[in-house]
């Protein structure tokens, strides 16, 4: 700052003035700096900023993959609205392992962020206890609980797999197959659905869980393994994803078998793809930007010491039927 108050005619003090609230000096002045900075390359000290001011302007954003559009088409239009506002976005990529996550939380508070969002109410003790200690808003999205660590948004996994045994109950399956990854708001859609179906069929729905990610190679696994071990057939699969639902479609494909007349198939999430499939996929939807939006907006509501009439903004969930079901 020194060297670019030299450039500029004017003193330090004066930098950090228009570097911290360009209102406080004249338009001719902040050009003079701002030409000088452009001359250097200089890149203002963010982390002496914090100490000073006791705001990073950074909020913190940990999701389990950085791949997959399910979080992804979230986080664009949270950090948009968070852009808006002044705050930057830094971004990391925690897996479906709680312990990772553990770690990554320390990482991020390390670093004094303003906020922090995360995916997930389930989390270890030990980062509950860190994130309570941070002092900061909190905001976990893609699920819904009564005592969340701050606020959270998002919707009931359970709820969402109840609603879906209704609907091939209400359709007229009497068979049901589940294939679902291994994180822990997957399994729970899974078992809401199992026991829901169960209930209201008196038949158990056959199972394929995978520890894994979703995968087409996992899809196709699942329903060779329904066939092949349990004897599944003539009845509905309800998969954790879409990527599932479309490696039992390629699968039954493979074996002869038409969907949905011998085998019929629902996915969750709604992907960009899950629309233009032969035949298209019916499937659960989460309005994903909206999720993101409404992170922003309960983060924004903290900053400004507002008080949330309720812990949690439930965006709920839709099931979209197409031709797979």
């Amino acid at each position: 700052m020194a060297t670019v108050g030299r450039m500029a005619g004017v003193s330090q003090v004066t930098v950090s003035r228009a570097l911290s609230d360009p209102s406080k000096v004249s338009q001719e002045t902040l050009k003079k700096i701002r030409d000088a900075i452009d001359a250097t390359g200089f890149v203002p000290n963010a982390i002496a900023g914090a100490l000073a001011s006791q705001k990073s302007m950074l909020v913190s954003v940990l999701v389990p993959s950085i791949t997959n559009i399910t979080y992804t088409s979230m986080i664009s239009p949270f950090n948009a609205v968070m852009r808006e506002n002044g705050y930057e976005v830094l971004l990391s990529e925690t897996g479906f392992d709680l312990e990772d996550e553990e770690k990554l939380i320390a990482a991020h508070l390390s670093r004094r962020p303003d906020a922090m969002l995360l995916t997930g109410i389930r989390h270890t003790g030990a980062a509950r206890r860190a994130l309570l200690g941070a002092s900061i808003p909190i905001v976990e999205v893609w699920d819904v609980t009564e005592t969340p660590i701050d606020q959270c948004v998002g919707f009931s996994h359970s709820e969402a797999g109840r609603a879906v045994a209704d609907f091939v109950i209400d359709s007229g399956y009497e068979r049901a197959g589940s294939v679902s990854a291994g994180d822990e708001r997957a399994l729970r859609r899974k078992t809401a659905f199992a026991e829901r179906f169960a209930r209201r069929s008196g038949t158990d729905v056959a199972e394929v869980n995978f520890e894994a990610q979703a995968s087409l190679a996992n899809g196709r696994a699942g329903l060779a393994e329904l066939i092949d071990q349990q004897g599944f057939k003539n009845g509905v699969i309800f998969c954790s994803s879409d990527i599932l639902a479309l490696g039992i479609m390629v699968e039954a494909r493979a074996r002869g078998l038409s969907v949905p007349e011998d085998v019929a198939v629902i996915g969750f999430g709604d992907q960009d793809f899950a629309a233009h499939t032969d035949p298209a996929i019916t499937t659960v939807r989460v309005d994903r930007e909206a999720l993101g939006r409404e992170a922003a907006k309960a983060m924004l509501k903290r900053f400004s010491g507002q008080t949330p009439l309720q812990p949690f903004t439930d965006i709920g969930f839709e099931i979209v039927r197409r031709k797979s079901c």
